[in-house]
């Protein structure tokens, strides 16, 4: 025999009522729109693998600033397609570099939104690794001085945060140390700090070029059997200087994201990455599933178990929905 007299659903019984005791709560503010920059003229494409996300040159970004506006998203994580690559990826700090340019082209359309780059080195080396290569292995610590100067080189653009994603041994402090020896002491790192060799990243090498010409990634970032590493690599950015730490992917590993909220009190984000974009958008194509019901879920799912900030290709969408009251 059960107490009658406590009785959970009664606070279920409006739409009213549910909202509001809902124990998650999601804002537009804590999303991120990843944006894909290619270097040329006269370029907006779909791209293929990522449906409703596009490749824009710089003279094209204010569609993008168009689209977010009318979405109301106002924070963005940029990726870089330059023309032409090199062994030491060396256009990713180069002044005139790709992101260098979108990130000047964007504080002039739209001075008020807020620039966050992605720091790493795949989409512009010629062999697609994420650093200097020692023959088949990635250098980590001749690595790191060339990361430093691709976040300073953003930072002096005009970026106003910094995303290192290489995953690579120190590059938190490389990276904290240069930007306050150059007087940029307010510019926050969000730090990749639990980023894995997953198979979900498959569009995204995809839309970035960024596929390696030989072996994996599996020798720096990291093996998705391991979460007391990914707690360990959390607390080394820490007290390195990161000011946010980064989960990614994000659905498969939640668990994760929720490890890392008790653990540390600074802001936990997660990536939503193409795989899961991807998926259900191929799902929904395919007519298995509501996709529009699938995002918000989805979403959901990210902030409550503990997530602060979602990067999500999703962004203005679910920025529709959190208006419209389906989330949030």
């Amino acid at each position: 025999m059960f107490n009658q007299t406590i009785r959970p659903r009664r606070l279920r019984t409006s739409d009213n009522l549910r909202r509001m005791v809902r124990e998650t709560r999601i804002s537009a503010d804590s999303l991120i729109w990843p944006v894909f920059i290619a270097e040329g003229e006269n370029i907006y494409r779909e791209i293929d693998s990522l449906p409703n996300q596009y490749h824009y040159s710089p003279d094209q970004l204010y569609r993008m600033i168009e689209r977010a506006k009318k979405h109301g998203v106002s924070r963005v994580l940029l990726f870089g397609l330059p023309k032409e690559k090199d062994a030491e990826g060396s256009g990713a700090w180069d002044e005139n570099g790709i992101v260098q340019q979108g990130i000047r082209k964007i504080k002039e359309l739209a001075p008020d939104m807020y620039v966050i780059t992605d720091v790493c080195m795949c989409e512009y080396t010629s062999h697609g690794h994420c650093g200097i290569l020692c023959g088949h292995y990635v250098d980590n610590d001749k690595t790191l001085k060339k990361l430093a100067q691709i976040a300073l080189s953003h930072v002096k653009a005009g970026a106003d945060m910094v995303a290192p994603s290489d995953m690579m041994d120190g590059r938190v402090a490389a990276i904290r140390e240069i930007l306050d020896k150059n007087g940029f002491i307010n510019v926050p790192i969000m730090a990749y700090s639990a980023k894995f060799a997953s198979s979900f990243y498959g569009p995204f090498r995809d839309a970035a070029g960024s596929a390696p010409a030989f072996g994996d990634r599996r020798s720096y970032q990291m093996d998705f059997h391991n979460s007391r590493e990914a707690m360990r690599e959390c607390a080394l950015d820490v007290a390195e200087g990161a000011d946010i730490l980064m989960v990614k992917p994000a659905l498969a590993y939640l668990d994760l994201v929720y490890q890392a909220k008790q653990n540390f009190d600074i802001p936990i984000a997660c990536y939503a990455v193409s795989g899961e974009y991807a998926m259900v958008k191929a799902a929904a194509k395919a007519g298995l599933i509501d996709e529009y019901k699938i995002m918000c879920e989805s979403a959901v799912c990210m902030y409550r178990a503990g997530a602060d900030i979602v990067i999500t290709y999703y962004a203005c969408e679910l920025a529709d929905a959190i208006r419209k009251g389906d989330i949030g």
